[in-house]
This record gives structure tokens, C-alpha cells and sequence, in this order.
């Protein structure tokens, strides 16, 4: 209050009565305020707070989360809105936290090709479905100096209600079961070199207690494909040569693993699972269309507990609707880029399931196909969201995508 005094006493000692109307004592009395060496300026309007400063683009004043990703460290998030026909409806929620490794966001290859480096990801999600299936878990894929080590970790605790599914001569038989506890999977890789090869090993680690809803159900199994503790061990090979790992653009990137689970290892079965995937992009049209391809190869052998068997993974066609010792997928993407913000997407697949129940000829192809859209809700990360629908042969689906559907 004094400070406040001493700034208005100039003004008050030059006031003095005169006939002249306010608007001339106001005028004068800023005149002699002005002139006074010992006048402090009035203080100035506080500047009105930007609302959503942080989700609009300085560049083109459009939604983006990138400054409040990146420089705000807000989190990012994502309704989980389940219409998976596994499991019937649900919603849930994710929140997504980004954090810039330190140093520069690019590396250079030996060949001279500059990558980009992947922000660090930090989540949390819980979810739950009308058939009672439920989960929570949180996650972490990290970099470490300038991308030369990646690491990735998932913990979580599930409970899915499914159906196992027998085909053969006859209506198809299937099977309810619960399966219900914890997993965990953690993940180191090493860059070769100044190049693009990742070399790995990988933990995959699960205590699930299956159950079946119907007991009689049980003669349709091997006692030991009810192995409660699965702990593996593997390596892994990955070749990254994408643009952006979040949605990308052009490059390609492929991966070879196998991971082995024995007794050594705390399992209670003993089994190998196996994948080769390889994920390719191209740009036409000076970017504005994007062809995308997806090859995915799966297998097991062994004493394979029936919910760890590969299946079938496509939008459209339910989760472990088609499973076997071994899988093979084949997709298209097409991304034609409307506006620097807007995109349609189309897809179309057909993927196998066979060992076990049937040989690779006596099954037919699963077939799906969809559609949808897509937001650049993250410019400076590349990061693209939006939502596709997907129809098979027996069921339609609706997924939310974050970032690339193929994983």
C-alpha cells in the first residue's frame, strides 16, 4: 500500500480546484504526471491468458498437441472405445506422456540418411468390456544416447473372457474360458554401428490361470496346454528404416524373433514361438497418396498352451477367431492425404491359420476390408489419429487409431 501511495502523490500535489470539466482534469493532470521526474509510469493491463495456446499450431493455427506434448509434457488422452466382437463393447482410458530424449532430435546414418528419434512414451490404461473382460496396465518405450538403445517394457493384470474356436466337419464348436492374472514383457536393443540394425533380447514373462466355463469342455484339450506360468526368453533382429515411427511415410522396417520358454526360465511348459514381419511404405503423387504393405508371418511348436498360439490379426475379423501352430497375414493400406491435416484411409487383408487343426490347404483365407479418417493431431511428431471400421466375413468392427495400426 505505501509503494502505492508514493506512485499517486506526484499527481495528487499538482491537483488543484478549477472550473474545467473532468475529461480537461484528467487530461491535465496526465500532463503534469508526465512532466514530473519523479513519476512511475501507471502499471500496465495484465495480457489476457491465450486459451488452448498449447493445442494450436503456431504455424497454421490449427488443433495440435505437439507443443503441449513435447514442450508442456501434458499427457495425451485416448479413449479406448472397445467394439472388439471378442469381447463384446466397452470403453476405457489411456494417457499417453511424451518426453524428448536429450540432445538432437535426428541422428545421421554412416550412409548419411538423417533419422528421426521417436520421443520417450510414457502410459497408463484401464479398460473394461460387456462380457466382464477388464484390464489395467502401464507401459514405457525409451531411447537412450541419440537412439543407439531402445527399451520397451509393459505391466499389466488382465481378465479376458474369449471363445475358443474348433472348426472342422460339422458347425463350428466354440469354447468359453477366462483367462486371468499378471504379464510383463521387457525389451532391450543395441544399434549396430552408425546403420539401422537393432540387435535385441526380450523377456516375455505371464502367470495366467485359464478356466473354462464348461469343465466337460476339458476332452477338446492336452492337459498341458493349461500351463498357468510362462516364462521365455528371445532375440530378436530389426531393421528400421522408416521416416516416422509413429505414422510413417516412406521406408520400411523388418523384424526376425524367437523366443523360447523353459523350464530354466521359471516356465512350467516348454515351447518356441516365432515371427517375421515386414512393414513397407511408399509415397506418391508428391506425398499426398501413401501405399502401405504389411507381411506377417507367425509360429509355435511344442507343449503351446491354447491361448498362446498365434492367431490371425486383422481389423475386421475378431481377436483368436482364427488360431493355429502357424499364421500368415498379407495387407494393404492406401492413405491419400485430403488436406496437410485430413486423411482417408482404405484397407484390405486376407490372413491363415494352420498346423495343428488343418494343413495350410485344407483352411481358407480370411478376408477384410475398411475404411476411415485421419487427424495430424501431433505435426512436429508426425503423429496422425483417427478411426477406422472394419468388416469381415462374420462380424464389423470400429477401431480408435493412434499413430500406424500395424504393430
Amino acid at each position: 500500500m505505501c509503494a502505492a501511495l508514493l506512485t499517486c502523490a506526484p499527481v495528487l500535489a499538482t491537483a488543484q480546484p478549477t472550473d474545467a470539466n473532468p475529461a480537461q482534469l484528467t487530461h491535465q493532470a496526465t500532463d503534469q504526471a508526465a512532466r514530473s521526474p519523479n513519476a512511475t509510469p501507471p502499471p500496465a493491463a495484465p495480457a489476457k491468458p491465450k486459451r488452448l495456446a498449447s493445442f494450436r499450431d503456431p504455424d497454421d493455427g490449427k488443433l495440435d498437441a505437439s507443443t503441449w506434448l513435447l514442450d508442456r509434457k501434458g499427457a495425451l488422452p485416448v479413449p479406448v472405445i472397445v467394439t472388439e466382437p471378442a469381447v463384446g463393447y466397452g470403453g476405457g482410458l489411456a494417457l499417453l506422456f511424451f518426453r524428448r530424449p536429450d540432445g538432437p532430435p535426428t541422428r545421421t546414418t554412416a550412409s548419411g540418411q538423417v533419422r528421426p528419434i521417436t520421443p520417450d512414451i510414457f502410459g497408463v490404461v484401464a479398460l473394461e468390456t460387456e462380457n466382464g473382460t477388464q484390464g489395467y496396465g502401464l507401459g514405457a518405450v525409451m531411447h537412450f544416447r541419440q537412439d543407439r538403445w531402445r527399451y520397451r517394457g509393459l505391466l499389466g493384470r488382465p481378465q479376458i473372457n474369449l471363445d475358443y474356436y474348433i472348426d472342422g466337419p460339422g458347425p463350428t464348436r466354440q469354447i468359453a474360458y477366462t483367462i486371468e492374472g499378471t504379464g510383463s514383457l521387457q525389451q532391450v536393443q543395441r544399434r549396430i554401428g552408425e546403420g539401422d540394425l537393432y540387435l535385441g533380447l526380450k523377456w516375455l514373462y505371464l502367470d495366467l490361470q485359464a478356466q473354462l466355463d464348461i469343465e466337460s469342455d476339458a476332452q477338446y484339450f492336452e492337459p498341458r496346454e493349461f500351463g498357468e506360468r510362462n516364462s521365455g526368453l528371445g532375440l530378436l533382429a530389426e531393421m528400421d528404416v522408416r521416416d516416422n515411427s509413429f505414422t510413417p511415410s516412406s521406408g520400411w522396417i523388418g523384424a526376425l524373433e524367437g523366443v523360447s520358454y523353459a523350464k530354466a526360465f521359471g516356465s512350467d511348459t516348454v515351447f518356441e514361438t516365432y515371427r517375421g514381419k515386414l512393414f513397407a511404405y511408399w509415397p506418391l503423387a508428391d506425398g499426398r497418396l501413401v501405399l502401405g504393405g504389411r507381411v506377417d508371418v507367425r509360429a509355435a511348436q511344442g507343449d503351446v498352451p491354447f491361448y498362446m498360439q498365434p492367431f490371425v490379426e486383422l481389423r475386421g475379423i475378431p481377436a483368436v477367431r482364427y488360431e493355429d501352430r502357424r499364421t500368415a497375414v498379407l495387407e494393404a493400406e492406401a492413405r491419400w492425404n485430403l488436406t496437410p491435416r485430413w486423411a482417408l484411409v482404405g484397407f484390405a487383408g486376407a490372413g491363415r491359420a494352420w498346423g495343428r487343426k488343418a494343413g495350410f490347404g485344407d483352411t481358407a483365407s480370411a478376408v477384410a476390408k475398411g475404411a476411415g479418417f485421419r487427424y495430424l493431431i501431433a505435426r512436429r511428431m508426425g503423429l496422425y489419429a483417427g478411426l477406422d471400421y472394419g468388416w469381415g466375413a462374420e462380424d464389423e468392427a470400429v477401431y480408435v487409431t493412434v499413430g500406424s495400426a500395424w504393430r
